[in-house]
């Protein structure tokens, strides 16, 4: 079983900068791609960035500029620096990995979600 757990949300004025962590632990052997999602009230979750155990990243269109996905392998973390935020960037943040493990001892696939972390960004 794998584990996320996230910090680093919280309330701030628009035009200003937050970090969001999340570190993985658990029975895993690799992880592939971690990143974040995020959901804003009464709308569906979208993919924010995330980055490949390779490095390569991927990013929304409407935070490319402002948002930075990073992560530090030795400690299974991954940091997303947000920049010159909006308001409409308001949301709870989901941390996501995907990778290999394993559970009673059988290599499984895991696609796990942390419990999200909110992000408000006043106007």
């Amino acid at each position: 079983q794998v584990q996320l757990v996230e910090s680093g949300g919280g309330l701030v004025q628009a035009g200003g900068s937050l970090r969001l962590s999340c570190a993985a632990s658990g029975r895993f052997f690799r992880i592939n791609v971690q990143g974040w999602y995020r959901q804003a009230p009464g709308k569906q979750r979208e993919l924010v960035a995330v980055i490949t155990s390779g490095g390569s990243t991927n990013y929304a269109d409407s935070v490319k500029g402002r948002f930075t996905v990073s992560r530090e392998n030795a400690k299974n973390t991954v940091y997303l620096q947000m920049n010159s935020l909006k308001p409409e960037d308001t949301a709870i943040y989901f941390c996501n990995a995907r990778g290999t493990g394993w559970e009673d001892g059988v290599v499984r696939e895991f696609d796990t979600w942390g419990q999200g972390t909110q992000v408000t960004v006043s106007s």
